[in-house]
């Protein structure tokens, strides 16, 4: 089995104009964003490695907030995850997988998480 390195954002809250139903489309949806993504990495990590040899945490908290056109309306939060994936696979390529869940918070009546998991390969 190949060894990986997986980076994690997780849990952030994001204002995104998103939703199908009319009473959702006017103004931005909160949404809870995960981000996972798995990097083809170095044989080592040692001591003196530059952060170069991997990649920000921030790119990735990039990709699920400021790199979300804020005058775009997604019908689907499949489509702000598939935004999310595409932005981290061209901004680096060492980027071969990506996971991100949303929840969306408008529509939790006990604290449940109502939303969905997409997983994208680099292809």
């Amino acid at each position: 089995m190949p060894d990986s390195l997986q980076l994690q954002v997780m849990d952030l809250e994001v204002e995104v104009l998103t939703g199908v139903y009319s009473e959702e489309t006017h103004l931005p949806q909160p949404l809870r964003i995960s981000v996972i993504a798995d990097l083809d990495l170095p044989e080592r990590f040692l001591p003196d490695t530059p952060l170069s040899a991997s990649k920000s945490y921030i790119d990735l908290k990039h990709a699920a907030t400021d790199a979300l056109p804020k005058d775009v309306h997604f019908t689907l939060i499949e489509a702000v995850a598939d935004h999310i994936c595409e932005t981290l696979f061209i901004s680096d390529s060492r980027v071969r997988r990506v996971e991100v869940r949303i929840v969306k918070l408008a529509i939790a009546e006990a604290d449940e998480s109502i939303g969905i998991t997409l997983v994208r390969h680099r292809r």
